[in-house]
């Protein structure tokens, strides 16, 4: 069993937090000092480490750029007005990531070297957390098959790696979205449900389409029909149609199960919401659009938080929706959830990690 208190640390020699302004921040162009990396061979983890952050040498024949097996995950850090540190459920991302792992024939990463190399890092470069309302630290932990493999197989090396960036709101405006119909995000037996690199570069293609013609996001439909609603881009999606909030299920393994989405889930009924998690009709959507019951679309996701969905075209015809402002729901659990991120509220759940 690796020592996980033994990470050795090589500091940079000056920092370049200077150079940086924070209230003109491109979200996931601008990185902090530091990064923690483990790797794993001959059966288990070693050479934990952080160092500064700095491109990574590969071989041509990187089992990962060959066959696919790369999984990551998305969280926040930030400050509550002590300046104290505080990270929203790091032990929920532990668990995913080893979700993920297990579905990519991957090594499991003990929890212990997540949480004591994100924490170790985090705190070494604790000044590159902003301090904007809507601004935070993005943590990107991701791990890589990193055996040199012309070979379908599973690799027998692996790299994890953490690094941050200091980001403000990942959506500048509201998102115009539209029904896919043709394309498909993932499919029943599939990787839908693990948060698999290959997911998100699929999408790349009819979301570069959607977006020529104006929608920020796609509505991510199941592939045997395109009849029900999944995840729209890369977040979860919620409605409220009349008084209830509603949300595909996860039942089907083909969405993911994101810590946002539990996270809202969980304030709205405390908030004494009416919640349904079930499967999720395109034609109900459209349905409640046009009889003037849908009052409220969202998505959930760690990049945007919350991002208000201001229309939703299918086949051509746009439905445009409710004022934000008119939206209780949404910003209602917004206002909680941000509360609970900064410290401002007790944290009944748990959820939060004070360094």
């Amino acid at each position: 069993m690796v020592d996980v208190v033994n990470i050795n640390v090589e500091k940079v020699n000056q920092s370049r937090i200077k150079e940086v302004d924070f209230d003109k921040i491109v979200f996931g162009k601008v990185f902090s000092d530091h990064m923690f990396v483990a790797d794993y061979k001959n059966g288990e983890w070693s050479d934990l480490k952080i160092q500064p952050y700095s491109p990574i040498s590969l071989s041509p024949a990187c089992a990962a750029l060959h066959y696919g097996q790369a999984i990551f995950e998305g969280m926040k850090a930030y400050k509550n007005e002590n300046g104290e540190v505080l990270l929203f459920r790091p032990y929920d991302n532990a668990k995913r990531i080893n979700i993920s792992a297990r579905r990519m024939c991957m090594p499991e990463i003990p929890e212990e070297i997540f949480i004591e190399g994100l924490k170790k890092l985090i705190s070494l470069d604790s000044a590159w957390i902003p301090s904007g309302e809507d601004s935070s630290l993005y943590i990107r932990p991701f791990m890589f098959a990193s055996e040199q493999l012309l070979g379908v197989r599973p690799a027998d090396e692996y790299k994890f790696i953490i690094f941050t960036a200091p980001v403000n709101s990942y959506y500048s405006v509201p998102v115009n979205v539209k029904v896919e119909t043709e394309f498909s995000r993932a499919m029943e037996g599939g990787v839908g449900f693990a948060k698999v690199a290959g997911n998100y570069g699929a999408a790349l293609y009819p979301a570069k389409m959607g977006q020529d013609k104006g929608y920020q996001q796609l509505v991510w439909t199941d592939s045997a029909t395109h009849e029900y609603i999944e995840e729209s881009g890369t977040m979860n999606v919620m409605f409220q149609i009349g008084n209830k909030l509603i949300t595909p299920n996860l039942d089907l393994k083909t969405t993911l199960a994101g810590i946002t989405r539990d996270s809202v889930l969980t304030i709205a009924k405390e908030l004494e919401y009416e919640v349904e998690e079930r499967r999720v009709s395109v034609k109900e959507i459209i349905e409640s659009a046009k009889n003037g019951s849908l009052k409220d679309v969202f998505g959930t996701g760690t990049a945007a938080t919350i991002a208000q969905i201001v229309s939703i075209t299918l086949k051509g015809e746009r439905f445009e929706l409710p004022p934000i402002e008119n939206r209780a729901i949404s910003n209602s659990i917004s206002k909680k959830l941000m509360d609970i991120k900064k410290g401002r509220v007790e944290d009944k759940y748990g959820w939060v990690l004070k360094l």
